[in-house]
């Protein structure tokens, strides 16, 4: 009767060359975010309880139409896209 031994050579994980540090702490500005009842937009506040301009944030929209071009047999289907940002 023959035994064998397979011995396993501990290798680094295939991921472990992708790590970086964490990038350094960085304090906010604000020290709370309450949502105002008007305009349901929110608000910050530093430690003071004073109101912090957080900038102005922009929005964006878009739309996606599908299209068929030959309904008699098999479909060849495409679609369109279009976005808007300001």
């Amino acid at each position: 009767m023959t035994t064998s031994v397979v011995l396993l050579t501990p290798m680094r994980p295939w991921g472990a060359g992708r790590l970086a540090p964490y990038p350094t702490v960085i304090r906010r500005l604000h020290a709370t975010v309450v949502v105002d009842p008007t305009t349901q937009l929110g608000v910050f506040r530093d430690r003071a309880g004073h109101v912090v301009e957080m900038g102005k944030h922009g929005t964006s929209s878009g739309t996606e139409t599908s299209t068929t071009t030959n309904s008699d047999s098999r479909n060849d289907q495409g679609h369109d896209q279009d976005s808007n940002q300001d």
